[in-house]
Order: structure tokens, then sequence, then C-alpha cells
């Protein structure tokens, strides 16, 4: 299997995606942010000294998934018909999770991820005050459907 980002020479380009059939495409990403039990308490209960951790962490999840295409070098800019961004406290952290979903000729995939990725440095910055040792990690892709290869899961 080649990389599809590679020319014949090796040399990065942005893959042609004008041929492809516009599709119904969605994906789903995943993270976590470990933290201390301050931190934790002081974003749960609203005391974090930057405000509502969650929902400026939700809102900035939102707007960096409509910007991938900006921050990704090879992405191609997508319209998205949909970004949603769930914040669950866990025992040692917060959990993130966001769906993305567009009608186009290429997944979104990478603005899942991305959204789950800004949301969870959002609320590192917000609470490096309390607990500079929290820990991002298990950014992952659940599931993409849509396009050429179809429907994926993680097992």
């Amino acid at each position: 299997m080649s990389l599809t980002h590679l020319d014949a020479a090796g040399a990065a380009h942005m893959v042609d995606v004008g041929g492809k059939s516009v599709t119904r495409r969605e994906a789903t990403a995943r993270g976590h942010i470990r933290m201390s039990a301050e931190a934790l308490d002081a974003i749960r209960t609203g005391a974090a000294a930057k405000g509502d951790v969650i929902a400026v962490a939700r809102v900035a999840g939102i707007m960096a998934a409509k910007r991938t295409g900006d921050l990704i070098p090879l992405c191609h800019p997508l319209p998205l018909s949909r970004v949603s961004l769930d914040l669950a406290f866990t025992d040692d952290g917060i959990e993130a999770t966001a769906t993305a979903a567009t009608e186009g000729k290429t997944g979104v995939e990478m603005e899942a991820m991305t959204a789950v990725s800004v949301a969870l440095l959002t609320i590192y910055d917000m609470a490096k005050a309390v607990d500079r040792t929290m820990v991002i990690d298990a950014v992952q892709l659940l599931a993409k459907s849509g396009g050429k290869s179809g429907d994926w899961v993680r097992g």
C-alpha cells in the first residue's frame, strides 16, 4: 500500500479528489485528558479562574474542525454539515468525543480528530494554573463511514 499524499517522486501533494463521487461521510474520534483531582474538581464545579472550561472547549473543538484545512497542510477544506463534540468527566479527567459529517468527495476523519485535539488542548490551557502535569492521550479515530472505502469501525 502506498501513501496517497506522496507522488511517484516522493514529494508531498494534495490528493486530487475531482473524480470521486459525492457521498455522505461521517467520522467519530475520541481522546482523553488526565489531570489531578484538584483540577478536575475546579472544572466540574465551575471554579476554574478562566471560566466555563467545558463550554469553551466545546466551542473551540467545533471551530477547529471547521478550520482543519487551514491547520493540516494537505487536507481539503470541507463544507461540514455537522460537528458535535461531547465532553464527559471520567475518574481521572475528561473524555472528548467528536463527530463530523459532510456531503463531499473526501472524508472527515481529520476534522473529527482535530475537534478532539483542540478541545483537549483548550482544557489544558484553561486549567494549567491548577495542574501543569495534565496529559492528553488516546486521540484516535473510532469510526468512519461513506466514500469508496466504505465503513470502518475500530475493533
